[in-house]
């Protein structure tokens, strides 16, 4: 099992997540964050740390398309592993379904 991240993170961008992992297995993009799941320790201490639950086990079903996100693209964007500031609309899009089809980049 690993963690990965969903597009709950597409535009919230929170980050609570990465000032607790011991690992530093995160990696931003420009609207998101994702888990190297080959780095991940699957120590779960980031999971309740994200406000907008965007940190699930990749073991629920309907996980596997955000799993290959989390690898491809945790391969590509640069490792992060402290705590930026949130992009400053991102309380309009914490409830908002369907992010990943309307604002997801793939580039930095």
């Amino acid at each position: 099992m690993t963690y990965i991240v969903n597009e709950n993170c597409i535009k919230c961008k929170l980050m609570d997540c990465v000032e607790v992992c011991p690992v530093d297995c995160f990696y931003e993009g420009k609207n998101m964050l994702v888990i190297k799941p080959d780095e991940c320790i699957d120590c779960g201490v980031c999971e309740p740390e994200c406000p907008v639950e965007a940190i699930k086990p990749d073991t629920i079903p309907g996980s596997e398309q955000w799993l290959e996100i989390n690898k491809k693209y945790s391969e590509i964007w640069p490792n992060i592993s402290e705590k930026k500031d949130p992009p400053s609309d991102h309380e309009k899009f914490k409830d908002e379904k369907n992010k990943y089809e309307k604002y997801f980049k793939e580039n930095l």
